[in-house]
């Protein structure tokens, strides 16, 4: 969406949750007095830039993306940052909004904006080259996410061209890109589109299914394929709209039924009310948090292992929910517009300013 620049600090989780994942409880809901062990750690970048795009791979290895073609990984924990963007990027100074990172070496970074400025680049050598793979041809589509279901096959999409939003595919771990027939997207509503905020309006869990949120439009809705973007099915999300600042502005899945959707009003001093919602059917039906949190969150993501531990994040800060979404409480007034966890309870926030940071036991 032609938002956000052109177009998403002391959260705390259990340190028994850190400490031993394989022995979390079924249900994930560690006891208030365990949340108080484990905070945001912030990493020195270096850099001043906006780092809305984030990998986490492990609790070593990060990936960050963000404005002025910048991106940075790190080995160590976040000791230390190599600036490993790439040149052409940085020349142009492309939005860098999505990256997802296979593992240490292997990423593929989303730059977004109009036409051309619309971009998919590779990297095979840790950010030492890269390989632009995809550059949008249609002056008419917009970029705005992209997920990946394993190491071959992903998608990206873009707000609507002649009425549907269009889905980019690849089946070779973003070498190459093509479009996917329009024939199965349902109807876009007028003014809606997606949300270039923290690379989580379009999202993946297991081998085939993916969602994508929405806002800009009378309703927030979340669109969701089983099939790996050939056909969509269209729901309505409890999040406000009505507004082009006000949707759906992430998700996360814990697996194919289990749903998280953070967003609000994205802009400062404007109140989002209802800015959370949860779905246990796959994203067919959405419900209202009861307790959602207090402003607007671009970011959200799942704690490993954990059953119902999640956390959200925003300019206005951090916050956390161990009941699968229904109630959600502040933890953190830091300024972050996306969150990413490791299979290895890794967790990672970035935003403004250079800011990133790793989820640590105090």
């Amino acid at each position: 969406m032609r938002l956000l620049g052109v177009g998403m600090c002391g959260a705390v989780l259990a340190v028994g949750l850190l400490a031993a994942p394989a022995q979390a409880s079924a249900g994930g809901e560690p006891a208030d007095a365990e949340l108080r062990s484990a905070g945001w750690a912030l990493k020195d970048t270096g850099k001043d830039v906006r780092f809305r795009g984030l990998a986490a791979v492990s609790r070593t290895t990060a990936w960050v993306a963000g404005s002025k073609g910048t991106v940075l990984r790190t080995v160590d924990g976040g000791r230390t940052w190599g600036d490993v963007s790439p040149p052409g990027a940085v020349a142009e100074g492309l939005e860098l909004r999505d990256i997802e990172a296979f593992d240490a070496r292997r990423a593929v970074a989303l730059s977004i904006g109009e036409g051309e400025a619309s971009r998919v680049l590779r990297t095979e050598d840790g950010g030492a080259t890269w390989t632009e793979t995809f550059r949008n041809p249609d002056p008419r589509a917009f970029y705005d996410c992209l997920t990946f279901f394993d190491a071959r096959h992903g998608l990206a999409m873009s707000d609507p061209v002649d009425g549907r939003f269009r889905i980019l595919s690849t089946d070779d771990g973003g070498r190459s890109w093509r479009v996917l027939p329009g024939e199965g997207m349902p109807a876009a509503l007028a003014g809606e589109a997606g949300f270039a905020a923290s690379g989580q309006c379009l999202v993946s869990a297991g081998p085939r299914d993916v969602w994508l949120a929405t806002g800009g439009g009378p309703t927030a809705r979340v669109l969701h394929s089983a099939d790996r973007g050939l056909t969509w099915r269209a729901a309505e999300s409890t999040v406000p709209a009505g507004d082009p600042a006000r949707g759906v502005f992430a998700l996360a899945f814990r697996d194919r039924t289990r749903g998280l959707a953070v967003g609000g009003d994205y802009r400062a001093g404007q109140a989002s009310p209802q800015a959370a919602a949860i779905s246990s059917d796959g994203g067919r039906t959405w419900r209202q948090a009861a307790a959602p949190p207090p402003a607007y969150r671009s970011g959200a993501a799942w704690y490993p292992y954990s059953g119902g531990t999640a956390l959200a994040v925003g300019p206005t800060g951090t916050d956390v929910t161990v009941d699968g979404g229904r109630s959600w409480r502040s933890l953190d007034a830091g300024s972050f517009d996306t969150v990413d966890c490791a299979a290895d309870t890794g967790c990672w926030a970035s935003g403004e300013k250079g800011r990133v940071a790793r989820l640590e036991r105090r």
